[in-house]
Formats: C-alpha cells, structure tokens, sequence
C-alpha cells in the first residue's frame, strides 16, 4: 500500500481519485485541509505558515511518504515541488515551478523561445504615483497581478478611466497573493532582472483572447514531454472574460491543435520542466489562423479530471500520481462512457444576496436524470456574491456541473435540464438591507 498525501484533498476530489484504476494499492492522505490551502477563512495566504503545517504532518506521518500531488493553484502548486524535493521525491525543480507561475518571469522565458505566439507585455508597479505613465501599451489591454488565480484582479483597460477605477481594487487586494508568493521567491535563484519584480507587481499584455481558447494538459516525465487532452474554454459575459464552461474533447482544427503541441513541446523543454505535470492555455484565432501562447501553469487542472474520467476512461490525476511515483504516466484514450464531456459554470453578472440554494434533493433529482452528472455548490444561503474569495473581475460563480454527452446539442440541453432542476434564488443588495 502506497501512502500519497493530496494538497487540499476534499471529497469531490477523493471521490474519483477513488475511481482510478489500482486505487486499491493507494491510500490517500490529506496535507492540508481544502479550507487551510484553498480557501482560508482569511483571503491572505500565509505560505511559510502553510509550510511548516505540511512539514510537520509529513514528518510525524508513521509510514512511508511515496508521493506528494497538488492539483490547486499557488500556493499548492509551489508547496507540492517543495515537498517533492524536502522528502526526497520525484518532483520538478523550483526554478522550473517558477518561471511558469510567475508570469512576467514566464512571459520573459517564452519570448526566448516562441516569440511570435506572445503579446507585447511589461511589468507594472501598480503603486508608483504614476503607472500608467511608464506603460508603453496603446489600449484595449489586459493588467493582472503576475500572482493569482480564477482572473482574480485582472482587469480589461479600454482607457485611462478603467486604468484609474482598476488601481485601487489591485492596490488594496494585491496583498493576498503577494506577501505568500515572495515568501516562495526567496527560496528560488531569480536573475538579476527578475528579482525585483516580486508579488507586488502586475503584468499589462496588449489583448489577445479574440480567438477561441483551449488548454493543453501535459506532462514531462525526465526528457520526454507529451500532451494527452486539449479541453476547449467557452467563455461569456460583456466582455467575453468570464469561463461558461470547459468542454473535452476539444472542436479546434486537428492543424491548429497540431502547432499549439509543438509550441509546448518547445517550451517546457526549454524552461527545463520535468517529471510533472503541465498545463498550457493558447488561444486560436479562425481568421487569421493564428496561435497565440496565454499562460503555462504548473500542475493539472483539477477542473478538467472528471472530463477525462467521462471520455477517456480516467482521472487524468492519474497522470500526478504517477509521475511523483517516478513513472512514466500512462492515460487510457476514449475508453470513458460519453464522446464528449463538460464542466459549466453557473454564474451571476451582478452582485447579490443568495437567498435559496439547491438542497440534497435537487441534487439528487440530477443524479437521477443524468447518472454521469455531478453538482458542487459555490455558495451558501445567506451570502453575498462579492464576498466570495478569489473571483473573476466580472462575474460570481455559483456552481459547478460536469456532464456527460454524445455530442454537443445534447450536452447543452442536458445542461438546460439540469439549471431547471437547481432552484437558485437571490435578492439585490437594497432588498436585503431593508
């Protein structure tokens, strides 16, 4: 029996680590509550404190310590390399871990190597007098702290007025990644151009997301590095900036799909990532039959696992596991119950107050109507939208929907079905303070 330790394991998750082919000869182990490294009752990240928490569980466990995974964003995807090395384990280098989540270090690293997939970019220092003076970018543009997640303080500047009304909300918030991500900086050698560009800084990039998107997961196991699924992101919204829903396999022309796997081939070769996993967002524009690179992140994405469980037959946390088991993964192809499958995301353009969310009952009506289907509330009876941690700049999640389909129109009217069955209800902010 092999002891894995998940980074904010929780049961949604454990539920189809579960599911994996050889499950029987793992036993998984929680390092880290989901609350401790995903949602802290706090929105700041203390890393070091998260640190020695998971040092401290390690070295007390009595048994063997065979692999440490993390499918969550930072500050799991810096942890779990960390851990990797501490213990002895297969796990990539935290220079490599670095220049992918630290994403004007990334962007510097992969004009080295794929200069025409790449926006014009700079670094930002939102707290000069005037940043906006130092800024070489004509508009529209995108800013963004070069630390977070979920589009978390990333904003579209369509002019000055924008650029001003967005500065304070990143000055007065920037602090939740920040101080945790220079806490992992120190311990990684930046170049000397790098280093005084820390968590406090932000990234502006000339606007590149007119095309479709998608994301490549991967993994580089020693030398070799290989891409097994491409999930394609729909998104919505006024500004076409928030995700509706994630769909696998993806519908992008199989030359475009081709050029998009070489690009990350090159790179993750060149950044000098192995043995973990990888994904790699680009954006594909029909037009002009452009590729164009977005971001490269460390780790799985935790949303796309029971997509490749209802397609190809497995988790593709499979992939994680054994890579930090020092094996070459293997994922099976198309051995799932469904062609293709989707994650959506149920969302709110306006902030509110939810007054009524689904009970187990409707959840169970679901289940009923769509055996494959699965439902995890974002938010509780009582709370208000704009208190939700971590959200995009424009919209609030309130729940997730993995759904199963053998094609694209039955997925969405699957989808439809399952909103009627999901009795959400909200008042505005006026109404519940009278």
């Amino acid at each position: 029996m092999k002891n894995i330790f998940v980074i904010g394991l929780e049961p949604f998750n454990l539920a189809l680590l579960e599911q994996m082919e050889g499950a029987k000869d793992y036993a998984f182990h929680t390092l880290l509550t989901y609350e401790e490294a995903v949602r802290p009752a706090s929105s700041h990240i203390e890393f070091d404190e998260l640190l020695r928490t998971a040092e401290t569980c390690l070295y007390n466990f009595d048994g063997s310590v065979d692999a440490i995974i993390g499918y969550w964003d930072f500050p799991s995807s810096a942890l779990a390399p960390m851990l990797q090395k501490e213990f002895g384990l297969s796990g990539p280098s935290l220079e490599a871990v670095a220049k992918c989540e630290h994403k004007y270090w990334s962007r510097c690293v992969q004009k080295e190597v794929l200069p025409d997939l790449l926006p014009r970019f700079f670094a930002v220092d939102p707290f000069l007098d005037d940043p906006l003076g130092h800024l070489n970018l004509s508009y529209p543009f995108w800013i963004k702290p070069i630390k977070a997640h979920s589009s978390y303080l990333g904003f579209e500047i369509a002019d000055e007025a924008d650029f001003r009304a967005a500065l304070p909300i990143i000055r007065d918030n920037i602090a939740d990644f920040a101080d945790a991500f220079n806490e992992f900086l120190q311990r990684v050698n930046t170049p000397p151009e790098i280093a005084p560009i820390g968590g406090y800084y932000c990234i502006a990039e000339e606007i590149i997301s007119a095309g479709h998107q998608c994301t490549l997961e991967g993994y580089a196991y020693e030398d070799e590095v290989e891409v097994y699924g491409i999930i394609d992101s729909v998104r919505e919204g006024e500004r076409q900036s928030s995700f509706a829903r994630y769909q696998y396999p993806s519908r992008l022309p199989g030359q475009a799909q081709m050029r998009m796997k070489e690009a990350a081939c090159q790179l993750v070769k060149h950044i000098g990532y192995r043995n973990a996993p990888f994904n790699i967002e680009f954006y594909w524009d029909s037009g002009t039959d452009c590729i164009w690179l977005l971001e490269i992140n460390a780790r799985i994405s935790k949303s796309h696992s029971p997509l490749f469980m209802l397609v190809d037959g497995e988790t593709h946390q499979k992939v994680a596991i054994d890579l930090a088991m020092g094996r070459r993964p293997s994922m099976p192809h198309r051995q799932g119950h469904h062609r293709l499958a989707g994650k959506f995301m149920m969302r709110v353009f306006d902030d509110c107050v939810v007054t009524r969310v689904p009970g187990p009952q409707d959840i169970a009506r679901v289940i009923a109507e769509f055996p494959e289907g699965m439902v995890r509330l974002m938010v509780e009876e009582g709370q208000r939208l704009s208190h939700l941690l971590y959200q995009d700049s424009y919209s609030f999640e309130i729940a997730e929907i993995f759904l199963g389909a053998g094609s694209e129109d039955e997925l969405m009217h699957k989808y439809d079905k399952v909103c009627s069955l999901l009795p959400f209800a909200f008042s505005s902010i006026e109404e519940a303070n009278t």
